[in-house]
């Protein structure tokens, strides 16, 4: 396969080093089950981690199970006790380097392949009695302990392929439509959303730290010091003016010059250091002094890449931007993060329909992806965790959705007879899960997008209707997880985007560069964000948004 090809090559690169451990020209489990018994007699080098190990044959030889990450599916691998002792090798959770023959098992076997060890190159042991990831199973939630870990089991391993596949399916799918990859910054002075739950990024802190210890140890000189030091700068300068006086030679007034510039130094060090205070910098007013942060302004972990990504909308027509993201919101719920991926695509001379055909073909573009590339991972998924998985890929892949007005969805959604929301339906409020759920699941049984949201609940930057009282907002409503892609077109009317900047009660400087965009060639143009996690939720089945980022960040919780 072309991997094993590639660290061929890579292996043969590095043969002139002389001095260099040799490259290892290890084969992957994946490349290896895929071709099964065809590759019998060949002779590999596989590394990986020891799911379950066994002795047998009254401790004569062991059967391993072996996986190395690069698929679901474990190789079966025998070691001979003449070729290294058992014991250390058994172990869950021990990994091993060994080189040997791929032989076709015994007729009878599930296996079509296995591994016939003649050497062990490398043992890497563990302490069953110490490791955290025993046999048994342990819960998602268990499993969030040790999220260092983590990765090692089946679930988690998983969902880490299916998130790497979303991924390359993105990128793919914005490159073939003509998309420029546009990297946003993670730190802003912006609030996209205009919540104001956004975590600050300041300096001032730890400055406040280091110049309380300073002072400490050595404190604030006193006016009485500053006032010495000027009369020696004075008592200096006396001496430079005596000297060209005297008509004094050059070596001797440059020295006395020396010595009067160290003195103005030294003064001006003194002073500098009178101004340092203990604790936060505060202006007259009693409001923080930024101007003396890092960035001379509040800063922020952005909330969303959208703003920016929309000035190179404004030049170069077609972008998107793919990054975390970070909310401060005090949520404890199975569908929130403190720190999450969004993928944001911006198109110019683009409006609410054009936005909405390509948030639809980028759906079904990552459903039938994963149909395509991960096949094995999600029949884990279906196994385990949930038995409609495939089939929900397969309806959301193939099935064009519906589109409804926001008005309309509220008038279906008041006339259900058959379920008693927990959330009153009524037009104006922002639609919940479960209203958002039951549109897609019982409704219509395949996605929805709702469109032409009430202003009063959407962001300052969305297009305002002509009817004054919604916005050119849409929603992409999925099975299982509700809403998956939230997008509109932008507000391109300057005057109108200044109004609605102050009626969210926003002030307009940190945005005058986005006013410029419709000051200076303003453009018709449309954008939607999708969130990472939640298409992994829909894709996976899993009920937790904890469990499909590698290192949850949650209220009380940023390990690592």
């Amino acid at each position: 396969m072309a991997e094993d090809a590639a660290a061929a090559a890579m292996a043969a690169a590095s043969l002139s080093s002389d001095d260099l451990e040799p490259a290892t020209r290890r084969t992957r489990i994946r490349s290896i089950l895929a071709d099964g018994a065809a590759r019998a007699g060949e002779q590999v080098v596989v590394g990986g981690w020891v799911k379950t190990g066994r002795e047998q044959g009254k401790g004569s030889f062991a059967f391993l199970e072996l996986n190395d990450g690069s698929c679901a599916s474990n190789l079966q691998v025998l070691v001979d006790a003449v070729v290294h002792p058992l014991a250390p090798l058994t172990a869950t959770g021990t990994s091993v380097l060994v080189e040997g023959e791929l032989k076709k098992p015994p007729e009878g076997t599930k296996q079509r392949v296995e591994l016939r060890v003649t050497r062990v190159l490398e043992v890497g042991e563990v302490d069953p009695a110490a490791y955290p990831l025993p046999k048994t199973k342990l819960t998602l939630e268990n499993l969030r302990d040790v999220v260092h870990l983590r990765s090692r089991t089946n679930t988690i391993g998983a969902v880490a392929r299916i998130r790497h596949q979303l991924a390359c399916a993105t990128h793919r799918f914005f490159d073939e439509n003509g998309f420029l990859y546009v990297h946003t910054p993670i730190i802003t002075t912006s609030d996209c959303e205009g919540a104001g739950e956004m975590f600050q990024v300041t300096t001032l802190f730890s400055h406040a730290e280091k110049v309380e210890k300073e002072l400490k140890e050595n404190p604030a000189p006193s006016e009485s010091d500053i006032e010495a030091a000027r009369l020696i700068v004075k008592e200096k300068g006396d001496v430079v003016a005596q000297l060209k006086s005297a008509k004094a030679s050059k070596q001797d007034i440059t020295a006395a010059v020396a010595e009067l510039n160290k003195a103005k130094e030294n003064v001006s060090r003194l002073e500098e250091r009178s101004k340092l205070k203990p604790g936060i910098p505060h202006r007259d007013d009693g409001t923080v002094a930024y101007e003396n942060d890092f960035f001379k302004r509040q800063a922020f972990l952005t909330v969303s890449g959208q703003l920016q990504v929309e000035t190179y909308a404004c030049a170069l027509s077609s972008v998107y931007t793919f990054g975390p993201t970070f909310r401060a919101e005090n949520s404890h719920t199975s569908r929130h993060l403190a720190e999450f991926w969004m993928v944001e695509p911006e198109i110019a001379f683009a409006n609410l329909q054009d936005d909405m055909n390509c948030a639809e073909s980028y759906v079904q573009y990552l459903c039938k992806w994963l149909l395509e590339h991960c096949r094995e991972d999600m029949e884990f998924m279906v196994k385990n965790y949930d038995k409609t998985a495939i089939q929900r890929l397969e309806l959301v892949s193939s099935t064009p959705f519906q589109r409804i007005s926001y008005t309309k969805a509220v008038e279906i959604l008041k006339n259900v007879t058959d379920k008693k929301f927990e959330n009153k339906v009524e037009w104006g409020i922002d639609l919940a899960s479960e209203h958002e759920r039951y549109l897609t699941e019982v409704i219509f049984k395949k996605p929805v997008i709702v469109y032409n949201y009430p202003k009063e609940i959407k962001a300052f930057y969305m297009r305002l209707n002509d009817d004054q009282k919604t916005v050119a907002a849409m929603d992409v409503l999925v099975p299982k997880v509700g809403e998956l892609v939230g997008g509109s077109q932008r507000e391109e009317r300057l005057d109108l985007l200044k109004t609605r900047i102050l009626d969210a009660g926003l002030p307009l400087e940190p945005y005058e560069w986005y006013l410029d965009l419709r000051r200076f060639g303003s453009v018709k143009h449309s954008g939607f964000g999708l969130g990472f996690e939640r298409m992994i939720l829909f894709a996976t089945g899993l009920e937790n948004i904890r469990d499909v980022i590698p290192f949850p960040r949650y209220p009380g919780r940023a390990d690592l």
